[in-house]
């Protein structure tokens, strides 16, 4: 599976990354990170704020940054 973190390198995004992180290992599922920061890239995925987070190139959730929580149920949905 593959986990998009979608964002320029701003904290909020470091933050969303460090979170999907920590969700992949606490739900211990097989995940691989991809930090997508190119804007055209971004916006590519309908993504107008950052950060947002993917799923197998799903948009899950933008313009905030998900608790480790809240990333694990995604994870565990998908």
């Amino acid at each position: 599976m593959k986990v998009q973190i979608l964002g320029t390198g701003c904290p909020k995004c470091k933050k969303l990354a460090a979170n999907a992180e920590e969700a992949i290992a606490k739900a211990g599922v097989d995940a691989q990170i991809e930090k997508i920061d190119k804007l055209a890239e971004i916006v590519a995925f309908g993504v107008m704020s950052t950060p947002a987070l993917a799923v197998a190139g799903e948009v899950k959730a933008a313009g905030k940054v998900l608790s480790v929580e809240q990333i694990e149920a995604i994870l565990k949905g998908a």
